[in-house]
């Protein structure tokens, strides 16, 4: 489907969306008078939905690859009982763990989605950010429903932004159109927009637009983390939450750095694999062109170092307390690359073939790793070391700085599995905190068909409960507790303290010190040495030549 089609479809869906303003009055659907214009919703069992409410102008035709316009104010009352479609992406695989239902693909995307308690007056607000590896995902994907955690005394915000290459692609002819420069950073930028929107709309819908706060999983979680070190998002947001979020080094705009090439030198080897190289010819191109020429030269979406927006390396920003300084909570699972295993290198069969191997790579390196990761299991070690150099290290990183900003930050650790995990050796994998954290555990759960389900036990309903009391504690601004569950402790330097949550969660402290120390001291060395920092991490950090890792969902 080409440019011209998708605007005037982006026109024709606004129209249908604001034609039967007096059959919504008539049936009594909750109407919401926000500035953006009147909207008409859905009520149940004590919660009021509205659904894909635009945030943002259909970024289409001409508005491609430009920063998130505002949407006009729509006039009449806006059904906002359907979900909007979801950006467009690639296919799904059918066998995987994370498949499942979403609403339709257009480039016409950029909506939300709130769940609020009937009655609700300046609650506090949780907006979330799907992950998929920025590649895929929608807020649509029903596993994401927010009734429950809106139960919880909290309005529930979930958004769609750009993904893939139309939502990260940088390039010259692109920045050179920009007043700013820049190009690339669209999906970023769509996430500061709705926070926007969220600030100036939210309270029509009984949300406080000073308690805001920003949560997201996986590519949800990086974006988190983007969104604390960006500018721009500053004053937005007052309290984060990082689910298995990660924190490699990523491509400047337009001068190499780190070991790598620009991104607008990776957007232009894209361009030429298509065959186009003027902004007009990619902005008119079909979507596939573009997806089929990012897999033909190994481009993958990621934000983008501008300067402006991102304006040094993440980790950098953080350390030196150039961050949004908010209240965090972040961990991540202890199963993560169970259901990531491209992200993990094959490793030797025996433990002295594996120590071997450390050693001729490592150099003098290798007796610290092997002290943290012995090789006792090769493929398990090898594993573990990938998920701490991702996603442990970088929850660390994220509650050290902010700790040592002087802001309260909550670390924990996701170690809790099912049988039906673990029959598929799927303990405790990456995203599977998610159905404790939506209520997604009982006979009525939406989780994917290929998804392990848990078991209809009373264990794991009063696993989840304390899962959303704690995630909905933080969210209001309070102490996470949970009801008849252990305090969760506060991360300092003094006491690195943690939640440890297996069947129930428990305090703890000291988490992998010895694996994060080496990941710490491994980073370092690469910044001192002007190398990134990437998928080269654990087992992976001195790569055979031939060894490379695939992209991150």
């Amino acid at each position: 489907m080409n440019a011209l089609r998708l605007a005037s479809f982006a026109v024709a869906a606004t129209l249908a969306t604001l034609s039967h303003t007096g059959a919504l009055a008539q049936a009594g659907a909750p109407l919401v008078a926000a500035p953006a214009g009147r909207v008409a919703g859905s009520e149940t069992e004590g919660v009021r939905t509205f659904k894909g409410i635009p945030y943002a102008a259909p970024p289409v035709g001409a508005l491609r690859w430009k920063p998130p316009a505002p949407a006009a104010r729509w006039q009449g009352v806006r059904e906002a009982k359907s979900f909007g479609h979801a950006c467009i992406q690639g296919s799904r695989v059918p066998s995987s763990v994370y498949y499942g239902d979403m609403a339709s693909q257009s480039e016409d995307c950029l909506t939300l989605n709130i769940w609020a308690p009937t009655g609700a007056h300046k609650l506090p607000v949780m907006v979330w950010i799907h992950g998929g590896a920025l590649v895929n995902g929608s807020s649509s994907e029903p596993l994401y429903d927010g009734a429950k955690l809106a139960r919880k005394g909290i309005v529930l915000v979930s958004i769609n932004y750009r993904l893939g290459v139309l939502g990260y692609l940088a390039h010259p002819a692109l920045s050179a159109e920009s007043p700013a420069h820049l190009s690339g950073n669209y999906g970023l930028l769509d996430q500061i927009a709705a926070l926007r929107w969220v600030r100036d709309n939210i309270a029509a819908f009984g949300g406080d637009p000073s308690r805001v706060t920003i949560a997201g999983e996986s590519a949800g979680a990086l974006s988190v983390i983007a969104l604390l070190a960006s500018p721009a998002a500053k004053g937005l947001f007052h309290r984060a939450i990082s689910q298995s979020g990660y924190m490699p080094s990523y491509r400047a705009l337009n001068t190499p750095s780190l070991g790598l090439g620009s991104a607008e030198n990776a957007g232009t080897a894209l361009a030429k694999a298509a065959g186009l190289s003027s902004a007009k010819a990619l902005r008119w191109a079909d979507p596939a062109t573009l997806f089929q020429a990012g897999l033909a030269t190994g481009w993958a979406p990621e934000p983008v170092i501008d300067g402006v927006n991102l304006k040094r390396q993440l980790a950098v920003t953080f350390g030196r307390g150039e961050q949004s300084k908010v209240p965090v909570l972040a961990g991540f699972n202890e199963g993560e690359i169970r259901s990531l295993l491209f992200l993990a290198p094959k490793a030797p069969a025996t433990q002295a073939e594996y120590a071997a191997d450390v050693k001729r790579r490592f150099g003098d390196r290798a007796d610290a790793f092997l002290s943290v990761y012995p090789g006792i299991d090769p493929a398990e070690d090898a594993a573990i070391s990938v998920r701490d150099g991702l996603y442990g290290w970088a929850a660390q990183y994220l509650v050290r700085a902010q700790a040592a900003a002087g802001q309260a930050a909550y670390l924990y650790y996701f170690r809790h599995s099912t049988p039906a995990q673990r029959s598929r050796k799927l303990a405790a994998f990456h995203a599977s905190e998610l159905p404790y954290v939506f209520g997604q555990v009982g006979p009525d759960a939406a989780i994917g068909p290929n998804w392990p389900k848990p078991p209809l036990t009373g264990e794991e309903a009063q696993l989840s409960q304390a899962m959303m009391d704690y995630w909905a504690a933080f969210v209001r601004g309070e102490l996470p507790k949970a009801a008849g569950e252990a305090d969760w402790p506060r991360f300092t330097a003094a006491d690195p303290a943690y939640l440890d949550i297996v069947e129930r969660p428990h305090p703890a402290t000291g988490l992998h010190p010895a694996a994060f120390s080496w990941a710490d001291a491994l980073v370092a060395e690469r910044w001192r040495q002007g190398q990134g920092w990437r998928f080269d991490i654990g087992f992976s950090a001195f790569p055979a030549a031939s060894q490379q890792t695939g992209p991150q969902r």
